[in-house]
């Protein structure tokens, strides 16, 4: 089809973010233009495991975006059932003391208040949801809403099922952002030429406190480096994502050395995604065996059946870090027409579609679905110091 050089909206990156940006955009009507300078899921999204999940969120404004995310996620796996490999398989942390254990209770204590649905598993019951689980175990909970996606291809699903109102430009990428005299966006510029639009999103990822200073404002996203082990096809050996008690406290940390705590997941095709593992080294994609050493290690202690499995490859991704953990989400102030919806470091792909969501009800000039206080605390001015 030929393409446009004039859309209601324009989206900066392929991602599952952006996808989302755009699905809900065009679902409102809006003729919408995503620009990528590599593939649908080049970046961070084809690195991921697809993780939905609330078990891991402090009571807050992201298990806010979280819960909201995970109804629209089920909504769009009724939709889009096998293209996406929606799996509401349900997560597992689980405890090797009593003093883990208090801890968990503590914290799926709050959640509850919150909406979470969490249930506690004695030691001698978690065999029951996991068989194949180390023995000497004094406990877990059960997050039954957490699920998992194909990530790259719930990215290229979203767009696809946007129709002929979303346009594709990939391989371009932006060098700059149109403005008036006024200095309002009015779009951006490619290698191949000027697209213009009303309204601009950075969802560059892990970039996009490069595309920011392409846009003349200024958003401190960093990137935070993770490997995953993918194992040979097995039977299902691990049923649900489990994961230790301190991988929570990692995914709050914000600090930038090294941090590996076993995570684990089964998936639909039989392989074993193994991680997790934080560290800020710029995009330095250089092969880390001692990361991977850990990675191993911990997944044994969690399951040692993984022990006698072949490890067929391993990658890394990176995860856009802003220093709060929370994304930045909404209109920019400093550049009228610019929005954003990036920075939702590993958590993007399970908050896609409430960002998605959100941006175009801003664009549309609708009321947001969530409140007016939590989305003040998105403001990607936030962190701009203080005159």
């Amino acid at each position: 089809m030929p393409m446009r050089s004039s859309s209601d909206l324009i989206v900066v990156g392929a991602g599952v973010v952006g996808a989302a940006c755009a699905h809900y955009a065009a679902r409102r009507g809006l003729d919408v233009t995503v620009v990528d300078r590599g593939p649908v899921a080049g970046g961070t999204t084809g690195a991921g495991e697809g993780n939905l999940l609330v078990s891991d969120k402090e009571p807050g404004l992201e298990l806010r975006l979280a819960l909201l995310s995970g109804r629209l996620w089920r909504e769009l796996a009724d939709v889009l059932p096998d293209r996406i490999e929606y799996e509401a398989k349900g997560g597992l942390i689980v405890a090797s003391g009593e003093t883990g254990l208090s801890a968990l209770r503590d914290f799926a204590h709050r959640q509850e208040q919150a909406g979470v649905r969490a249930q506690e598993v004695t030691g001698e019951r978690l065999h029951d949801l996991e068989p194949h689980l180390a023995p000497g175990l004094v406990g877990g909970y059960h997050y039954p809403q957490d699920a998992q996606v194909q990530p790259a291809l719930a990215a290229a699903h979203l767009l696809r099922a946007a129709g002929n109102r979303v346009r594709l430009r990939l391989g371009e990428e932006v060098v700059g952002v149109l403005t008036r005299a006024d200095g309002t966006v009015r779009g951006v510029r490619t290698p191949a030429g000027e697209l213009h639009a009303p309204h601009v999103v950075n969802a560059a990822g892990t970039w996009g406190g490069e595309f920011a200073r392409v846009a003349g404002v200024s958003l401190p996203v960093q990137p935070r480096r993770g490997f995953v082990l993918v194992t040979e096809p097995l039977p299902r050996v691990v049923r649900r994502k489990v994961y230790a008690a301190d991988y929570v406290a990692d995914v709050a940390s914000g600090s930038a050395a090294l941090q590996t705590s076993p995570v684990v997941e089964g998936t639909p095709a039989g392989p074993v995604l193994i991680g997790a593992s934080r560290e800020r080294v710029g995009f330095d994609r250089t092969l880390s065996t001692e990361v991977l050493g850990r990675l191993a290690r911990g997944a044994a202690r969690l399951f040692p059946v993984l022990a006698r499995v072949r490890v067929l490859r391993t990658y890394a991704g990176f995860r856009p870090y802003l220093p709060d953990h929370l994304p930045a989400v909404g209109a920019d102030p400093r550049a009228p027409g610019l929005l954003h919806a990036c920075g939702h470091e590993g958590a993007g792909i399970g908050l896609a579609p409430a960002t998605g969501a959100l941006i175009a009800a801003l664009v549309a000039g609708d009321e947001p679905p969530l409140a007016a206080a939590d989305m003040r605390l998105f403001r990607p001015e936030r962190f701009d110091a203080p005159h």
